[in-house]
């Protein structure tokens, strides 16, 4: 593999892993428990398509064939997306959901902190904007970890029980594979094992905080980058692009 094509796939699969987590998240809106998060799922919500944005226009630029946002977004089948399984994880009670998005931001962050000093001008910028919103996610989604953690014996249970399912499919955020070596040795991007021992401390850190217990280690799932999807990702996919298949053409 180039090093061009190397820098297009990664940024698609920064532009879908943002776009699965934001149409997730949209399946919220009017749903949360309470109107402070009702506002700040559908902001979080809206963060992550302004990045999915960003990374589709510039992989547009990248492949040079006249593809746009819409695109990528839309005109694309489920075996071409390459998001990370844990993200396209139905969203069950909201437990589910803050565990979701403490282990996935965990990862995000610095691995956006590590592209802003990469040598590609054009993803450096979109990862020194994206960070600052990610930041916030983070220290939410760990409030709410805590709280939920160390809260009633049922909210406890619950979530000890959303991490113990979601842990399994954690161990793909650090698969590298040549696309991720491609961007650690050519462009100065993120190395895997930097950002798993920084995800490591931070998980520790908000599970203990929370008196939650880290799963033991298991077989992991992966697939997702690779274009293997889970059971219902299908029907996410065919939701989210009913208007644009339905009237070719509509703008974002």
């Amino acid at each position: 593999m180039n090093t061009e094509d190397a820098l297009l796939k990664y940024v698609l699969r920064l532009g879908d892993n943002a776009l699965i987590l934001a149409q997730r998240l949209v399946e919220l809106v009017a749903h949360g428990p309470e109107l402070e998060e009702e506002l700040a799922n559908a902001n979080f919500a809206l963060d992550y398509i302004g990045q999915a944005r960003m990374f589709y226009a510039y992989a547009g630029e990248l492949e040079g064939k006249g593809r746009k946002e819409d695109d990528f977004a839309y005109l694309r089948d489920e075996n071409e997306f390459c998001n990370f399984l844990l993200l396209e994880q139905a969203n069950g009670h909201f437990g589910d959901v803050t565990v979701r998005s403490v282990l996935f931001e965990a990862f995000y962050l610095p691995q956006l902190d590590a592209l802003t000093n990469c040598s590609d001008a054009g993803l450096a910028e979109i990862a020194a904007r994206a960070i600052k919103e990610i930041r916030y996610h983070q220290r939410h989604n760990n409030f709410w970890l805590v709280r939920l953690g160390d809260g009633t014996e049922e909210s406890h249970r619950r979530v000890q029980e959303s991490v113990q399912a979601l842990w399994r499919f954690t161990g793909e955020l650090f698969a590298a594979d040549e696309v991720d070596d491609i961007m650690r040795d050519e462009f100065d991007g993120p190395n895997p094992e930097k950002i798993r021992a920084s995800w490591e401390s931070d998980i520790a850190a908000v599970l203990a905080e929370a008196g939650l217990k880290r799963p033991d280690d298991q077989a992991m799932d992966d697939g997702g980058r690779g274009g293997q999807h889970s059971d219902d990702f299908g029907n996410l996919i065919a939701e989210m692009q009913t208007m644009q298949r339905q009237h070719p053409g509509l703008n974002w």
